[in-house]
């Protein structure tokens, strides 16, 4: 499990310098290229360096071990982090979104064609950026770095936005300039309807909503592998950072001795955290079968 944590660790801080280079890439171009599409595409990816780093920090500090104040462990900061970040997306779109507006209303220059290789480019890298990190958040059960993923395709989809924009302007010319503003205000919508879908899943892991469904048919199925138990009752899981915690009530044969039912207990822990890793702790109620 350490591993899995170091490896998240590892992606959110890539993702941090990612962000640090196409910022700077994108406000040096939108400066020089008269295009404020491609400065509204910079202002998120700054936002994304605060919001990757605070990502970093929170899987750097959910890998404290449990203690006697968090028997739990520190997993529930990874949707505080994610809260942080969202906050983060919402502040970028509403700058980008006002400024467009003012923007269209005032004179404006045409965009440098050559913006548009640089966009391009902008593009192809953030997609693969994206679909790196989505699979590291699979892999290691991730919410911040899910989130993290998230912010990686919202910029790509920006990207495309300003892209889309520039062209406009650049194909059809004196009268259409502002489409490039069009292109950043579309871009900061945008961004509002992707902090919503980053904000639900995180609302709830930090309310234990009952969502892991196919996680539960798989602990139902390798507790009846396990000798003694009978059958499965009530199973409720709750997801801390990374890992899993369950509690589960579990049916055995009410003949049996109170040593006998909590020797089965024991076996039915170990062979769910061994079966599912991701699981930390099993909570298992010893019910009687009638």
């Amino acid at each position: 499990m350490k591993t899995k944590k170091n490896d998240a660790l590892r992606t959110s801080v890539f993702s941090v310098i990612s962000n640090i280079l196409l910022a700077i890439i994108k406000f040096t171009a939108g400066i020089l290229g008269n295009s404020f599409a491609l400065i509204a595409d910079a202002i998120e990816s700054t936002a994304d360096i605060f919001s990757s780093t605070l990502v970093a920090f929170g899987l750097r500090y959910s890998q404290k071990p449990a203690d006697k104040n968090h028997p739990y462990g520190h997993g529930k900061i990874e949707p505080l982090i994610t809260f942080i970040v969202v906050a983060f997306l919402v502040t970028s779109a509403v700058l980008i979104i006002v400024k467009g507006i003012k923007n269209i209303s005032g004179p404006k220059e045409t965009p440098e064609a050559w913006t548009l290789i640089v966009l391009a480019l902008i593009i192809i890298w953030k997609e693969a950026v994206y679909r790196y990190v989505m699979a590291k958040s699979k892999k290691n059960n991730s919410t911040s770095l899910k989130a993290e993923a998230w912010h990686n395709r919202s910029d790509a989809i920006t990207s495309i936005a300003a892209f889309i924009g520039i062209s406009i302007a650049v194909i059809f010319g004196e009268g259409y300039e502002s489409a490039d503003d069009w292109a950043a205000i579309f871009a900061g919508l945008f961004i509002f309807y992707n902090s919503y879908r980053i904000f639900r899943p995180a609302l709830g892991e930090i309310l234990d909503e009952n969502v892991h469904h196919d996680l539960i048919s798989q602990i139902r199925e390798y507790s009846l592998e396990v000798d003694g138990v009978v059958d499965t009752e009530k199973c409720f899981v709750r997801k801390s950072g990374m890992n899993y915690f369950v509690d589960l009530h579990a049916i055995v044969d009410s003949e049996i001795t109170v040593r006998e039912g909590h020797e089965i207990a024991h076996k039915l822990v170990d062979y769910l955290k061994y079966k599912i890793p991701e699981i930390d702790k099993v909570i298992v109620h010893v019910e009687p079968c009638e």
